[in-house]
């Protein structure tokens, strides 16, 4: 369920919208493309995870395959990011809440990050069963939204004023705003897709890790294609994609033209769930991220400290503060806090060219890997380098993504040239690659 509810977010119900205005119904190619991607991404990651389970995830392997420089500048750009998703979460979760019972934004937003940082606090199985009934919700509402539109596209929901999959071609055709468009709805779509390697991190803390690790990798192709691109597929058929109604969320839109009573006290509902879920994954994963580069060396010693019941309660507490000066600069510095998003924007397109680079390095020494195994190895993963090195150029030439791209590398140059100096200073030998398969989990694994 972790490996289900870390990819649904508030980009499936409201965000996808804005990919759909770029891109009209040729959206779809989109999400194909980016679902293809973080596919082939996975099974680059499930490949070495299986393997070597590690909290520290890919920042560890990249540690081991390509150098301390790369494990340290990529573990604090992801814990960099998740820190920030603890502000967009929470305001977003704000905002609704705040609507609902008639307070300021702000109060409900620093209440749910401290409840969920109380409940990380506690152990990791509170994590886990947040996170399960989390995805649980946002299933059974994806699972619901898919039968209606089916129904919706059949002709056999009483009462919907959208039926049929006219829509796909009768404004403008299926590409109104060509080639181009399809790739700006690209980035969009990539984007709502980040959060499935957290299971990687999760699972490292559970009695079978390498059994979960490879039962969720599997699940990813399936769970892309029916939840997202199903989704994607009955919005763009039942809604115009130049439709104003989309500019309240997309999954609202297609509810509203089905005439379904409080469509958006439903949604409501629903978003809370969403990032709420979201909240909570971003404040266990910058914890653990905090925590697996404190066992390297490359943070803080305390955050490697563990309470008890294997928690890392430093790190924890670290990240939530962090993540609450986020959301306080959000009402106080609203520019400061819009640069601060933006610093973030190319990060996960960094983290799955570190993942693919890492395991073309690590495959190339070993073999022979584990159950879990790259397809069409080299090609696919070098094929899959090129694509990321090509979207981000694409981000370059795009003008709304120039600020997310320029900031965000200017953040990895730093961190890279700081890792640089530390291996150096730390003497660090060549990068050793793995173990064996099967042998004893690497420094920084905890299993609870």
């Amino acid at each position: 369920m972790i490996s289900i509810g870390g990819v649904i977010g508030a980009g499936l119900f409201v965000g996808s919208s804005t990919a759909v205005a770029a891109a009209g119904p040729a959206v779809l190619i989109s999400f194909l493309l980016a679902a293809a991607l973080v596919v082939l991404v996975m099974q680059m990651l499930g490949e070495m995870a299986v393997a070597h389970p590690d909290t520290g995830s890919f920042s560890t392997y990249a540690d081991r395959a390509l150098g301390r420089w790369a494990g340290f500048s990529i573990g604090w750009l992801y814990w960099w990011f998740y820190i920030l998703v603890i502000p967009i979460e929470a305001i977003a979760a704000g905002e609704v809440l705040g609507s609902l019972f008639a307070l300021p934004s702000w109060i409900p937003a620093l209440v749910l990050i401290g409840v969920l940082a109380g409940s990380n606090l506690l152990a990791v199985r509170n994590y886990g069963e947040f996170e399960y009934w989390f995805a649980l919700l946002k299933v059974v509402a994806i699972v619901a939204f898919l039968v209606l539109g089916m129904l919706a596209v059949l002709g056999l929901l009483p009462g919907s004023d959208a039926h049929g999959v006219s829509h796909l071609w009768s404004e403008g055709g299926f590409a109104p705003k060509g080639a181009t468009a399809v790739l700006a709805g690209l980035l969009t779509a990539m984007f709502s897709f980040q959060g499935s390697e957290i299971v990687t991190i999760a699972a490292a803390e559970s009695e079978e890790p390498r059994k979960n690790i490879k039962k969720a990798v599997r699940a990813v192709v399936w769970r892309l294609g029916l939840f997202y691109i199903g989704s994607i597929f009955f919005v763009v058929a039942l809604v115009p994609w130049n439709s104003d109604a989309l500019a309240d969320g997309s999954y609202q839109a297609v509810l509203d033209r089905m005439n379904i009573p409080g469509a958006g006290r439903i949604m409501d509902v629903v978003l809370v769930v969403a990032v709420s879920s979201c909240l909570n994954s971003a404040i266990y994963t910058a914890s653990r991220m905090a925590f697996s580069l404190a066992r390297r060396g490359d943070a803080p010693a305390a955050f490697a400290v563990t309470s008890a019941s294997g928690v890392p309660r430093t790190a924890v507490l670290a990240s939530t503060v962090v993540g609450v000066a986020a959301v306080i600069a959000n009402y106080l510095l609203p520019e400061v806090f819009t640069y601060l998003i933006a610093s973030s924007g190319a990060i996960a397109l960094m983290m799955y060219m570190v993942i693919a680079l890492t395991q073309y390095a690590t495959r190339r020494g070993q073999p022979r890997p584990c159950e879990v195994r790259m397809w069409g190895f080299p090609y696919l993963t070098l094929a899959t380098i090129a694509f990321i090195a090509g979207v981000l150029v694409l981000m370059a030439v795009l003008p709304g993504h120039r600020l997310e791209l320029w900031l965000s590398l200017g953040l990895a140059a730093v961190l890279v040239g700081v890792g640089v100096v530390r291996q150096r200073r730390s003497g660090a030998p060549p990068p050793t690659g793995f173990p064996a398969a099967g042998t004893s989990a690497p420094a920084g694994t905890v299993r609870r």
